[in-house]
């Protein structure tokens, strides 16, 4: 349960299949016919009620945005696997990103750390400025 003032979850199914139809503008039997096909996979109550979460919808509505300009459902099917590959993926570049980041950030404290002021009088007259 959420607190007042706080998102529901994105992931917390809690809409039942007439409701989630509903918010994404399709019949429930889509729905049903989405999930054979492998695109949802909603959760299910003990007694195996289907609930469906806020991510589901947003799925939903993205199902629906590429059967509208044309895209078959296995073509839906493919197109998702290779979204969640790419936000994978940039997740993945991102937190190496961050990490090569903070590398080179050590490497510059541990420089910073290792030089030692030369006064100039030690050096070499033809070293001097």
């Amino acid at each position: 349960m959420t607190r007042a003032g706080e998102a529901p979850s994105p992931v917390r199914a809690v809409y039942v299949i007439s409701v989630a139809a509903e918010l994404a503008g399709v019949h429930p039997q889509t729905l049903r016919i989405y999930e054979r096909k492998g695109l949802l996979d909603p959760a299910r109550t003990g007694g195996g009620s289907r609930r469906y979460s806020d991510a589901d919808i947003a799925r939903m509505r993205r199902i629906q945005e590429l059967t509208s300009v044309g895209v078959n459902l296995e073509g839906v099917r493919r197109l998702l696997a290779l979204e969640a590959d790419l936000a994978s993926t940039r997740a993945e570049l991102e937190r190496v990103r961050a990490e090569a980041i903070d590398a080179v950030e050590r490497t510059h404290r541990h420089y910073r750390r290792d030089l030692v002021p030369v006064r100039s009088e030690r050096l070499p007259a033809r070293w001097r400025g």
